[in-house]
């Protein structure tokens, strides 16, 4: 997948368990696994919103883009 997500990095820089950002952002644990492991089609602007107020962060910090290799031809 070319989207690549870094809130595992972000949670580190932080230092802030995923529990605790699940609660300030008020999805699961469960949630913030599957958005950590990438295992998640879509999020919503609310929902991501939420998380950069909670980690002080951009939607870049935590959303890459890599081109995936068969991409480039």
């Amino acid at each position: 997948m070319a989207i690549v997500v870094n809130l595992d990095v972000m949670l580190v820089r932080r230092k802030m368990r995923s529990r605790e950002l699940a609660d300030r952002v008020g999805i699961t644990e469960q949630n913030v696994s599957l958005l950590k492991s990438g295992k998640v089609k879509g999020v919503r602007f609310e929902t991501l919103e939420r998380i950069c107020a909670a980690l002080d962060c951009q939607p870049g910090d935590i959303l890459e883009y890599r081109p995936d290799e068969a991409e480039d031809g």
